[in-house]
Formats: C-alpha cells, structure tokens, sequence
C-alpha cells in the first residue's frame, strides 16, 4: 500500500472484498495486506489456489511476495 495517499486501506479492502467475494471465508481470509487460501483436504488445496489465481487474472492484479 502506498504511504501518503488518503484511504487506500478502505480502498484496497474494497476492491479485494469485490476480487474475492465468491472465496471469503469459505476459502479465502484477508487480513489488511496477508491473503490466507485454506483447505480442509489437502486434495483440495490445488483447486483453491486455482480458483485464486483465476480471480486475479479476471481483475488484472498481481501480487507482490513478501
């Protein structure tokens, strides 16, 4: 998030509300800037992910890790 511009937290959690509403808490927590993708089988982690990745291509985002 960049520092000195006004509400880019309310901002960004808006857009990633929208992103991924189909996934918040079902398989998806966000917390300010941490995305967590959770399963409860491991065989399902895959298609999670999947379905994650999917999303960000839809919007055009790109994450940056660490």
């Amino acid at each position: 998030m960049a520092f000195g511009l006004k509400n880019v937290g309310a901002t960004y959690q808006r857009i990633v509300n929208k992103v991924f509403s189909t996934q918040i808490g079902r398989s998806m927590e966000i917390y300010v800037d941490d995305m967590l993708i959770k399963s409860r089988e491991a065989t399902d982690h895959e298609s999670n992910l999947k379905e994650s990745f999917e999303n960000l291509r839809r919007y055009n985002l790109r994450l940056k890790p660490g």
